[in-house]
């Protein structure tokens, strides 16, 4: 069946990202693309640290590759990293350091955190950003949910299932576990109901105006003088 060799590629990526995400850690990558290719299965890290990834002379590279190889039965695999160009409006980036930040100090200057990031996302270009920060961890007798937001954040919809960058991590504290979401709208994002007006230059509209304007045909002089003979007799007689 189609089907079942679908669902057993699927399952088999599956896999190779949680075997991937253990061997790297949390915190060092943002994600994975798995692609098929005429020489063999492409597997593409992207990260904001490429350094981590790689290892020293590149011996995670090589590591992973061989596991592939052996554990996952992959024809000629091969290992990519590629460099996040801007960690800030990348959402899995952002929610691993607010995890880094709350296991090194705690979560008692959560709030400062999570502004500092909200305003880091708007002023690397983002349309609209929002944070929540929740659980047992945060200070107070009970759990608690905060909220950071600014600017324009579709909530449903294709475009928030589609085209809004998301992602969750968790924290783990003495105090207890603090979960973080994190969604990023960029500046790119096409919205359906966003309408934009262009401006017509000046020269263009002189030209139009000049198109719409009736021509006048002028007669000669002898036509016009003979004309006025006409229209003397005429009144004479």
């Amino acid at each position: 069946m189609i089907e079942r060799k679908f669902v057993a590629e699927k399952l088999k990526e599956l896999r190779v990202k949680q075997f991937i995400v253990q061997t790297i850690g949390h915190g060092k990558y943002s994600y994975l693309d798995i692609k098929k290719t005429p020489l063999g299965e492409k597997i593409l890290i992207h990260t904001a640290r490429p350094g981590l990834v790689v290892g020293k002379k590149g011996e995670n590279i090589k590591m992973l590759t061989e596991v592939m190889k052996k554990k996952f039965k992959m024809e000629n695999p091969q290992v990519e990293v590629a460099e996040i160009s801007n960690p800030d409006l990348d959402a899995q980036t952002v929610a691993d350091q607010i995890v880094n930040v709350l296991e090194r100090f705690g979560p008692k200057r959560f709030k400062s955190v999570g502004y500092k990031t909200l305003q880091k996302i708007i002023d690397a270009g983002a349309l609209g950003a929002e944070i929540l920060i929740s659980g047992r961890g945060l200070p107070g007798s009970r759990a608690k949910s905060w909220r950071f937001y600014d600017g324009y954040m579709k909530k449903s919809g294709d475009v928030a299932v589609s085209q809004v960058k998301k992602a969750k991590t968790v924290a783990n504290l003495n105090s207890g576990t603090i979960g973080i979401k994190v969604s990023i709208m960029l500046a790119e994002t096409q919205l359906p109901d966003k309408i934009v007006i262009h401006e017509v230059p000046k020269k263009q509209e002189a030209a139009e105006v000049k198109k719409e304007e009736p021509k006048t045909e002028e007669k000669p002089a002898e036509e016009a003088k003979q004309e006025e003979k006409k229209d003397e007799t005429a009144g004479n007689q």
